[in-house]
């Protein structure tokens, strides 16, 4: 089965671009970027609460608890928000018509309930595709994360920890290896 495909920066930038210009823009964005700059997968993005992120003052927390019903394997786990995230997440409080304490940090236009995880894949999956990325799914952000740490040369057992997987075997299946890679290592000699 073919995996995801990992975004370069500038098909990064051209989806945010895209999607700053498009429905449901501020939402759509948190959405993405919670997967391109957290690595969440989507069934955490789609269960994310607005409690979840915010400090009852409306504080974005540095650290996330994801329960066991959030998460993929029913473990709870922690995630960090990076500072590009926090920011976003500010001003994505602030434009947010009601904050919900207890609602979806992302709601569905239907109901303002959560999305399923299968409605936020068609809605990652209709971005990528006006974006012009026919390779690109749902997953597309989370391996990009995941690339960017181990191209950073980001301890393996760091990265590991981050994706919440329990297994390094299972980590290194997201990571992409390119061409430029390895006419670097190989250069190295």
């Amino acid at each position: 089965m073919k995996q995801a495909q990992v975004l370069n920066e500038i098909e990064f930038k051209r989806v945010v671009a895209m999607v700053r210009d498009g429905k449901h823009r501020k939402r759509n964005e948190v959405a993405l970027c919670l997967s391109f700059w957290v690595g969440l997968r989507v069934c955490e993005i789609a269960a994310l609460k607005v409690s979840d992120v915010y400090e009852a003052d409306g504080t974005v927390k540095e650290i996330v608890n994801l329960s066991a019903s959030q998460t993929k394997g029913g473990n709870s786990r922690q995630v960090i928000i990076n500072q590009k995230m926090q920011k976003l997440l500010r001003v994505y409080c602030l434009q947010a018509q009601s904050c919900n304490f207890d609602g979806p940090l992302l709601p569905s236009q239907k109901s303002q309930k959560h999305f399923s995880s299968n409605s936020l894949c068609q809605v990652f999956w209709r971005i990528y595709k006006q974006a012009g990325l026919s390779n690109a799914s749902s997953h597309s952000g989370r391996r990009t994360f995941i690339t960017r740490l181990a191209n950073a040369s980001v301890n393996a057992k760091v990265i590991m920890s981050l994706a919440g997987h329990k297994n390094l075997s299972t980590t290194q299946r997201y990571i992409e290896v390119n061409p430029k890679q390895l006419l670097s290592a190989v250069n190295l000699v």
